[in-house]
């Protein structure tokens, strides 16, 4: 068992190419013990997103903060403080922050061996 705050999770930048001004926590993942899943937390600051890419693993999103769009093959959809959103594999995806003033937060829960 474990059990953690976000705030004890390291805030990184995120590196990848096509990020801007995006920033990653870990605070669940094989590190810490979990078997299967890794939960990572987006902050995306406002005209930030994420990069324009596809995975062969599925991503499972949870809205905790702020709003914004997540674009799947070409299509914008909205995204807001408790949405759900689940991106297939193979799908080329990005979330962006649309917000002036507010930051978009996510928790992204993808197999463990992605990290």
């Amino acid at each position: 068992m474990y059990i953690t705050s976000l705030e004890n999770a390291p805030k990184t930048k995120m590196e990848m190419e096509g990020a801007y001004k995006v920033f990653k926590q870990i605070p669940l993942s094989a590190k810490h013990g979990a078997p299967t899943y890794s939960f990572r937390v987006f902050t995306i600051e406002p005209g930030g997103h994420t990069p324009l890419h596809s995975h062969d693993n599925e991503h499972m999103n949870y809205i905790i903060g702020g709003s914004g769009h997540l674009v799947v093959q070409g299509k914008h959809y909205s995204v807001k403080k408790g949405d759900f959103a689940l991106v297939l594999p193979g799908e080329e995806h990005q979330y962006r922050n649309s917000s002036a003033d507010e930051p978009m937060v996510m928790i992204c829960a993808v197999p463990k061996e992605y990290e």
